[in-house]
């Protein structure tokens, strides 16, 4: 063999070996068409994406809800938060040039108690509110499947990946939402500093603490304003999340059809266990025509055995049928059993084609057996009651 012939034979193979890898990688870089997964997601697979941690959420909807609570934390405890740190300022410098803070325990101590005072209530918050802003979203579900490494993740098709990096709809969707964002909260900053220009430039005669207020204030309507319209936002961006989320878990036909045969079981199969059961219960209805409240006939080509139980039946069952000799044989145990035969063509040719044994009749059959039935007890001198 040829020196070129080899190579081209390596580089077949190392080009079926790229192509097999890249077939293993998952589908989340691309878009559904391109792979053709055009089915709406089986409620397995959505189930299993959820035990996975692939759920639709918005980052931005846990972002606004956490600026918003912590925000509203941070005025409510503005006075405590203030007395706190004007205690530890003024404790640090009185004991700036008294204790050697290389060696005294004390500094240290001081240190952690003022650091957990002032930190933990708004990290606190902020903890909590991020918990809540996941599970308004997703509601309650723990996984650790999402940050567990997989090398799958890191190599895609980079063509198609920049693609929908960069140009596809969630790139632009992405893109938009990040203008709309800084030109929210640069319009409402400008609002409102606008409103109170004039304080604002008499702050240089303003005694200290009453500027800090002004100024605090001004921030804190800031704050509150710009997490309240990106609380608004969120939503939209929820909706899109969900849309791409649904979009990600589309399967192709293939998939949807191997998964009805996994767990749905094999059309195919179900049908030959149905056709076998049917046969059993043939060969066995014989013994069911006694126990029948009437046998409805042709009078000669069919028959069809039916019995009604109120206390355990929604609607007459077809518990035999049969054509020709069967049918004659029925005849002859139904009144050998005292069971009441009618003739009824129409409705003994349509049970016999449309009704399994074993099966109870079809609502546009009530009516015709509700007359047959009537007419059995009006027979025996039972007095009949609505089926």
């Amino acid at each position: 063999m040829s020196v070129f012939a080899v190579s081209g034979h390596v580089e077949l193979l190392s080009e079926d070996f790229f192509r097999a890898e890249l077939a293993a990688m998952h589908l989340q870089w691309f878009a559904a068409e391109d792979e053709g997964r055009t089915e709406e997601a089986t409620e397995h697979k959505i189930r299993k994406a959820r035990e996975e941690g692939k759920v639709a959420k918005s980052q931005d909807v846990t972002s606004a809800v956490v600026l918003l609570f912590t925000v509203v934390t941070l005025a409510l405890l503005s006075g405590y938060l203030l007395r706190n740190m004007a205690n530890m300022v003024s404790y640090f410098f009185r004991q700036s040039t008294e204790i050697d803070i290389a060696t005294d325990q004390t500094v240290y101590n001081t240190f952690l108690h003022y650091f957990v005072v002032l930190t933990v209530p708004v990290a606190a918050v902020a903890f909590v509110s991020a918990i809540f802003g996941n599970i308004i979203q997703v509601g309650a579900l723990f996984t650790v499947k999402p940050i567990t490494p997989d090398l799958k993740r890191i190599a895609p098709k980079f063509g198609q990946f920049f693609k929908r990096a960069f140009m596809s709809p969630e790139a632009l969707f992405n893109l938009f939402k990040s203008f709309g964002k800084v030109t929210v909260i640069a319009a409402l900053a400008y609002v409102n500093i606008q409103a109170q220009i004039q304080l604002l430039t008499n702050l240089v005669r303003t005694p200290f603490l009453q500027a800090f207020g002004i100024i605090g204030r001004i921030a804190f309507n800031i704050l509150v304003q710009a997490a309240i319209v990106l609380l608004i936002l969120a939503v939209f961006d929820y909706i899109f999340q969900r849309k791409q989320h649904r979009e990600s878990l589309k399967m192709t036909k293939q998939e949807v059809k191997e998964e009805r045969k996994t767990y749905e079981g094999d059309p195919m199969v179900k049908s030959r266990l149905r056709q076998r059961m049917q046969e059993v219960l043939s060969q066995n209805m014989l013994q069911n025509v006694p126990q029948a409240d009437v046998v409805v006939t042709n009078p000669t080509h069919f028959a069809v055995a039916m019995e009604y139980k109120r206390d355990r039946m929604h609607a007459p069952t077809v518990t035999a049928k049969g054509q020709d000799n069967i049918a004659q044989r029925m005849k002859e145990i139904a009144a050998e059993s005292e069971v009441a035969i009618i003739e009824n063509k129409p409705l003994a040719r349509a049970l016999y084609a449309e009704v399994e044994i074993g099966d109870e009749i079809p609502e546009q059959f009530y009516e015709a057996v509700v007359t047959v039935l009537k007419q059995v007890y009006k027979m025996k001198g039972v007095r009949m009651e609505a089926v």
